[in-house]
């Protein structure tokens, strides 16, 4: 599995798990790395197949590039994102989720050009369904 072999980020979310304030967010506790990865995993069975192997390959790529971050709060940022995400898409809101120009500001350059990316390869996904 992607996760196991990442020690170094497995042992500080543990620790920011255990220091973790479940008050401080809307949502439940933050899932371990490895819970987390295949729970978004499981729920993303349930998206339309062009949206599943866009969204499994998305998350297998950006949990393997951060598998061996050690810095705790970009860990915690990293989950806590996840997580919500997981919550968007179980709960269905992500059909036809926007996102704010708040959101839009606080992202790097290379965030926004990996966001158009992702836009892009979308509305191909959704022509591509029209004509079928």
């Amino acid at each position: 599995m992607l996760i196991t072999g990442s020690k170094s980020m497995k042992q500080a979310a543990v620790r920011l798990l255990r220091a973790h304030r479940p008050l401080a967010r809307k949502h439940k506790p933050l899932l371990p790395p490895l819970q987390l990865y295949r729970r978004i995993l499981r729920e993303h069975k349930s998206l339309p197949l062009p949206q599943r192997e866009l969204g499994d390959q998305y998350v297998k790529n950006e949990f393997r590039l951060h598998r061996e971050t050690t810095n705790p709060l970009y860990i915690v940022g990293f989950l806590a994102s996840w997580q919500d995400y997981l919550h968007m898409i179980t709960k269905g809101d992500w059909v036809e989720g926007t996102l704010s120009a708040q959101v839009l500001e606080k992202m790097s350059p290379e965030q926004v050009g990996q966001l158009y990316e992702l836009m892009k390869e979308t509305e191909g996904l959704r022509k591509d369904g029209q004509q079928d």
